[in-house]
C-alpha cells in the first residue's frame, strides 16, 4: 500500500469524527419530479422530491440539450416549526381583522425563534386573509399524510434546448452523498400548461388553450383537475395520461402506482367519455370523435381520490397519431418486412420494420403527422426461421409446420382458437413460448400441447418473466415438455379470456429448447470516491434451461475503472460485485457499460448487463425495473475507503467447518481498533471476525459452518468499514453512537471446500 493510501486511511478516522462520510442507509433519492418533462426550447423551474438531497449540486440528464441549475434545497417543515407558522398566520391574521374593521393593528408580536426558511412561509406578513387562509389550509390539510421519503425538494431551473431529441429521459441529482437514482424525464414539442399547486403559488386558474397541448399536474388528496381547450367538429380527439410511465411503482401504496382516470367534458358539463386504463396499461388513454365545435374539458384524478406529491401526470391531447395495434409483432433479422398498423390519425397504414443486424432484439416503431409523433409500439426481431398464420388454423385442420419455427399470428375474433401440427420424436425436449404481452398486446394466451389422438400433454397459461420488469400481469404462456412418442403432435394457442381483436397478436415459438441469458446491474446509479470501490448486484435471467455460469467484464470503460468478482457461478441468479473507480475523478458523471459471457453448448454468447432499479410495489412485490443507463459519479475520494489489495489476489477457497485468513499487506493502520469491519449481506453459515494487526498490515477471519454453506458453494463476499459515531450519551451517561459507513473493500470471490 503506497503512503497516500495509508494517509487516507488515517484520514478517514478524522473526516468520520467530522460527521463527513456516508450514515449507513442514507442514501439520496429520488420520488419525483415536477413538471416531469418540458417542450424544446424553454426554460422552466422544477421540483425534485426525496430524501437525503442536502448539498444537490448539479444536474445530470442523460441524452444531449439539457442543462440545469440547481436553485434551492427546502427542508419538510417539521411538528414544531408547524406550530411556529400556524401561530405567525394567527398574529397576521389579527392585524389584518383590524384593518378591515377600520382599526389601528397592534404591531406584530417579536418572533421569539425563526420561522423556516419555506417558500410558503416566506413573506407571511404581507399575505391577505385569503392568502393566510389558503396557506393555513395547505399546511394543516389532514389528508396529507407525511412521507419522508418524498418530504425535501430542491428547486431547479432547467433549460431544454431548442434542438434537443424528443423522448424520454433520465434525470438524476448530484448530492453530497453521491447521485440519486434515475427519474422519467420527457422532452417533446408540444406546448405546456402547468398545473398551479407549484409550491408558493396559490389560486391561479390555467387558461383555455388551443390543441395540440401537453398538461402537467400533481394530484394531491381528494384533487381533481380539469383543463379547458377549444376543439373543433371531426377532431379525433386522442387524450394519453402518463402516470404511472413516470413512476412504475410506489412501495407504500395499493395498487402499486397512481391510478390516473380521465374524463371529457363539453361546456355544459356532461360527460362525454371516460377511462381509467388503456386495455391491461393503468395509464389511460381516451379516443374520441369531437361532435361540435366548442371549448372542452379534459378531467384526471385518482381513481378512489388518493393523492401526495409523487401523483405526477402529464397529459397530451390533440389530434395525436396513435397506434393501437401491429401486424406481424416482428420479423427475421435481416429480412426486409412491412407492418400493418391500426389506430388514430395515421399517416399510413403500413411501416417498414428495422430488421438490420446487430440491433436489439426488442425495437420500436412510431410514426410522424403533422409533427406530431405517435406513440412508439414494440415489435421483436429474432434469428429462427419464421412462418405467418394461415386461416382456418383450427383443431380440426391444424397448419403444419416445421421445427424450430416463429408463428406470426392473430386472435381476431373472440373464441378463435389457433392450432398448430408439427413432428417430433421420442425423448425429445419441446418448447412452445408466447410473445404478445411482452410486446403490448392484448392478448392473454393460454397454450396445450396435446397428441396425435387429443390426449393433453402440457398447458399453461401465465409464465413470470423476470426480464419484463414493467407488467405485473405475465399473460404469456411458455411450456417446456418431453415427447413420450415419435409422431405428431398439436401446439393450441387462444385467448384466456375469449377475447379477440386486431390487437391481439402473438409470436409463438415452438422448437427445441434455446438456453440463453439476461442480465441485470442493480442499481443504475453508483457513487464512489476516486480510488474506491462501490457494491452493485448483477442478476442472471436464465431462459429454456441454461443453468452455466456467467463471465463478467467491464465495456469499453473509462481508463482506472475496474470490475471485482465478476463471475455469476453455474445455478446462482445473482451476485453481489464491486467495481473500483479512478484515481482521478472525471470531472463529469461517466456511463459505464458491462457485457457477460457464456458457454451454451460450443457456442459462446455474450450478452449487455443492462441496469434497473430493484423497485418495490404495494409493499410485497418487487421488479427490476430497466434503465437507460448505469450512470458513476466519481468524487474526490476523501471520505471513503480506497481500494485496498490482497496479499493472494482473485479467488480463495474456505474448508467446511473451517477457518481461512485474508490478509491485507497495507503496512501499519494507526487507531485499526476504532473501525469495525462487516460482512454486508453474507450467506448463511459463514462469519467474519477481525481485523487483527499482522506484520505488514492486517488481517480478516473467515469462518465456515460445517453444513452451511454446502461443499461447492460459490459466491462473493463483501467487507463494509464503519466507524462509530459519538453523537450523544444515553440516560446513563455511556456515549450513544451511529455507525459511519466509509465505503467497501474489493469482492472477495470464494468456495466452500472439503476441510
Amino acid at each position: 500500500m503506497t503512503f497516500g493510501q495509508r494517509y487516507w486511511l488515517v484520514a478517514l478516522l478524522f473526516c468520520a469524527v467530522a460527521g463527513r462520510a456516508q450514515i449507513a442507509g442514507r442514501l439520496p433519492h429520488l420520488g419525483y419530479v415536477y413538471p416531469a418533462g418540458g417542450q424544446v426550447g424553454t426554460t422552466f423551474r422544477v421540483a425534485i422530491g426525496g430524501q437525503f438531497l442536502n448539498d444537490s449540486s448539479a444536474l445530470h440528464v442523460t441524452g444531449e440539450g439539457i442543462s440545469g441549475k440547481v436553485a434551492e434545497h427546502i427542508a419538510p417543515i417539521s411538528q414544531q416549526q408547524l406550530g411556529l407558522v400556524n401561530r405567525r398566520i394567527y398574529e397576521v391574521q389579527r392585524v389584518r381583522w383590524a384593518e378591515a374593521a377600520k382599526r389601528t393593528p397592534d404591531p406584530l408580536p417579536e418572533l421569539t425563534e425563526p420561522l423556516p426558511d419555506h417558500p410558503l412561509v416566506r413573506g407571511i406578513e404581507q399575505k391577505t386573509l385569503p392568502e393566510l387562509e389558503e396557506l393555513r389550509a395547505i399546511l394543516n390539510d389532514p389528508r396529507k399524510q407525511p412521507n419522508s421519503q418524498i418530504g425535501e425538494t430542491v428547486l431547479v431551473d432547467v433549460t431544454i434546448d431548442r434542438n434537443a431529441p424528443t423522448g424520454d429521459r433520465e434525470l438524476r441529482l448530484v448530492t453530497a452523498g453521491g447521485l440519486t437514482n434515475p427519474l422519467c424525464f420527457q422532452v417533446g414539442l408540444a406546448t405546456e400548461v402547468t398545473e398551479t399547486e407549484l409550491i408558493g403559488r396559490l389560486g391561479v386558474t390555467t387558461p383555455t388553450v388551443d390543441l395540440p397541448a401537453l398538461f402537467n399536474g400533481q394530484i394531491l388528496p381528494g384533487d381533481v383537475d380539469r383543463f379547458r381547450f377549444r376543439a373543433r367538429k371531426g377532431d379525433q380527439l386522442v387524450a394519453r395520461a402518463q402516470a404511472r410511465q413516470l413512476m412504475p411503482y410506489l412501495a407504500d401504496a395499493v395498487p402499486g402506482w397512481f391510478q390516473a382516470t380521465l374524463a371529457l367534458y363539453d361546456a355544459t358539463g356532461a360527460e362525454l367519455a371516460f377511462a381509467d386504463d388503456y386495455y391491461f396499461d393503468p395509464d389511460p388513454v381516451l379516443l374520441y370523435r369531437i361532435p361540435a365545435d366548442g371549448e372542452y374539458e379534459v378531467e384526471v384524478r385518482d381513481s378512489i381520490y388518493r393523492g401526495r406529491d409523487d401523483f405526477v401526470y402529464r397529459i397530451t391531447v390533440g389530434e395525436h397519431p396513435f397506434i393501437t395495434a401491429i401486424y406481424p409483432l416482428g420479423a427475421p433479422e435481416g429480412v426486409a418486412k412491412a407492418a400493418w398498423i391500426g389506430g388514430w390519425n395515421l399517416p399510413t397504414k403500413d411501416v417498414q420494420l428495422d430488421t438490420k443486424a446487430g440491433g436489439e432484439a426488442v425495437r420500436s416503431i412510431a410514426v410522424r403527422r403533422a409533427g406530431m409523433l405517435s406513440n412508439a409500439v414494440p415489435y421483436a426481431v429474432d434469428h429462427l426461421p419464421e412462418t405467418t398464420e394461415v386461416e382456418p388454423s383450427s383443431e380440426r385442420k391444424p397448419q403444419v409446420v416445421t421445427l424450430p419455427r416463429i408463428i406470426n399470428g392473430c386472435i381476431v375474433q373472440p373464441g378463435d382458437v389457433d392450432c398448430y401440427q408439427f413432428e417430433g420424436q421420442a425423448g425429445t425436449e419441446v418448447v412452445a413460448a408466447v410473445a404478445a404481452r411482452k410486446l403490448r398486446s392484448s392478448l392473454d394466451s393460454v397454450l396445450r400441447l396435446t397428441d396425435s389422438a387429443g390426449k393433453q400433454l402440457a398447458w399453461n397459461d401465465d409464465y413470470k418473466d423476470d426480464e419484463q420488469g414493467l407488467l405485473t400481469h405475465h399473460a404469456d404462456s411458455y411450456l417446456r415438455a418431453k415427447l413420450p412418442t415419435t409422431g405428431s403432435y398439436i401446439i393450441s394457442i387462444a385467448d384466456s379470456q375469449q377475447s379477440g381483436s386486431q390487437s391481439h397478436g402473438y409470436r409463438l415459438r415452438i422448437g427445441p429448447p434455446q438456453p440463453d441469458f439476461a442480465l441485470r446491474l442493480i442499481p443504475a446509479s453508483i457513487s464512489f470516491g476516486a480510488g474506491g470501490v462501490a457494491p452493485a448486484r448483477i442478476h442472471v435471467l436464465r431462459k429454456d434451461g441454461f443453468t452455466g455460469a456467467v463471465e463478467l467484464a467491464l465495456k469499453d470503460a473509462p481508463q482506472g475503472f475496474t470490475l471485482t468478482g465478476g463471475r455469476i457461478p453455474s445455478g446462482r441468479d445473482s451476485v453481489r460485485v464491486t467495481i473500483g473507480a479512478s484515481s482521478e475523478p472525471p470531472r463529469e458523471p461517466v456511463c459505464l457499460q458491462l457485457e457477460g459471457h457464456a458457454k451454451v453448448g460450443e457456442r459462446s454468447i455474450a450478452r449487455p448487463v443492462v441496469p434497473a432499479e430493484d423497485m418495490m410495489q404495494a409493499f410485497a412485490y418487487r421488479h427490476l425495473v430497466p434503465a437507460t443507463e448505469c450512470v458513476a459519479l466519481v468524487t474526490d475520494g476523501r471520505r471513503r475507503v480506497p481500494a485496498l489489495p490482497r496479499k493472494d489476489p482473485g479467488a480463495i477457497t474456505i474448508p467446511a467447518g473451517g477457518t481461512r485468513r485474508v490478509v491485507y499487506p497495507v503496512g501499519p493502520v494507526p487507531r485499526l481498533n476504532e473501525l469495525r469491519l462487516l460482512l454486508s449481506e453474507p450467506p448463511k453459515g459463514l462469519t467474519m471476525s477481525g481485523p487483527v494487526t499482522v506484520p505488514g498490515g492486517f488481517a480478516l477471519d473467515l469462518k465456515a459452518q460445517a453444513e452451511t454453506p454446502a461443499i461447492g458453494y460459490q459466491d462473493n463476499l463483501i467487507v463494509e468499514v464503519f466507524f462509530d459515531l459519538e453523537v450523544g450519551k444515553t440516560n446513563d451517561g455511556k456515549p450513544r453512537t451511529r455507525g459511519i459507513s466509509i465505503g467497501v473493500l474489493p469482492a472477495i470471490p470464494f468456495e466452500i471446500v472439503a476441510k
